[in-house]
């Protein structure tokens, strides 16, 4: 969505706008109802979408919508994705 590239839906993130609020809300199961969003797993992505103002629009939701939860998602499984590929020494494994 933010880099507008086409990728697999395995590959991409689903987020959806909270019902009644201004909170985006990641969607790992790829469940919950709504109007679903779909984003690379990479802060760049998630820049360039809150940059072209493209959340509001692609979930039809009027104002800027709280994207810290999104953001905060994305660190954690970035560190998770390090801390499973190097051991201790920074070498792979």
């Amino acid at each position: 969505m933010g880099c507008r590239q086409r990728d697999s839906r395995s590959t991409l993130l689903r987020v959806v706008a909270a019902s009644g609020g201004d909170v985006l809300l990641v969607d790992e199961q790829r469940r919950l109802p709504g109007r679903g969003a779909w984003l690379h797993l990479s802060s760049a992505c998630l820049d360039l979408a809150e940059k072209r103002r493209a959340f509001p629009r692609a979930l039809r939701r009027p104002g800027p919508l709280d994207t810290s939860g999104v953001r905060s998602f994305l660190v954690r499984s970035a560190r998770a994705v390090v801390s499973t590929t190097t051991d201790e020494n920074g070498s792979n494994s």
